[in-house]
């Protein structure tokens, strides 16, 4: 293999390597504009889009220990990989497929794992992994309200029963005094 074809295949061995997950997409068609809007957007996704020669992906997913890529990579591919979650990228891939059209899911992977297109598909249907986290954390925290507010029940009605005497009392008090003033005995 050709010096040049080398480096290449270690620059997206590197890629695989950093990141958790990659999908393979098919571009054929889409325009250049399309095709740099699909790259904004996965950018804010915290993913990219690479265009790979499908004879060095096969040979840096091999050395990356993925396997054996042969049947898998025809036509015109690109990779998506990130440093975040999959679905996050997943969702960004199949929105823009499904408003130009041309932008098609082959397989992808995650943590060597083989996602066929309709596992990507699915993953993008699901809610990022901050809302994942946030339902997390609400549902942990949700037993410990509730422990706290059980706890203070008690206490509060009692305080509150106490508070009602102490008024009943306050206006009981002033015509006790009024009568004891008067001469008269208290009731």
């Amino acid at each position: 293999m050709r010096p040049e074809k080398q480096n290449i295949t270690k620059e997206y061995l590197v890629r695989l390597n950093a990141s958790p997950f990659f999908i393979v997409v098919n571009y054929k068609g889409l325009k250049v504009s399309h095709f740099t809007e699909l790259r904004k957007r996965l950018t804010k996704a915290g993913s990219e889009l690479h265009v790979v020669k499908n004879s060095i992906f096969r040979i840096a997913a091999k050395e990356a220990g993925i396997g054996d890529l042969n049947g898998a990579l025809t036509g015109q591919l690109a990779v998506v990989t990130g440093q975040r979650d999959i679905s996050s990228a997943a969702k960004v891939v199949k929105s823009f497929g499904a408003e130009f059209d041309r932008l098609k899911v082959h397989f992808g992977y995650l943590n060597n794992q083989r996602l066929e297109q309709p596992d990507i598909l699915t993953l993008a249907d699901l809610p990022s992994i901050e809302v994942l986290r946030g339902k997390l954390l609400g549902l942990f925290s949700a037993p410990a309200t509730k422990l706290v507010t059980l706890l203070n029940t008690p206490a509060s009605q009692l305080a509150r029963v106490l508070q009602a005497r102490a008024e009943k009392m306050g206006e009981a008090a002033p015509a006790e005094a009024t009568a004891v003033a008067a001469g008269q005995p208290a009731a």
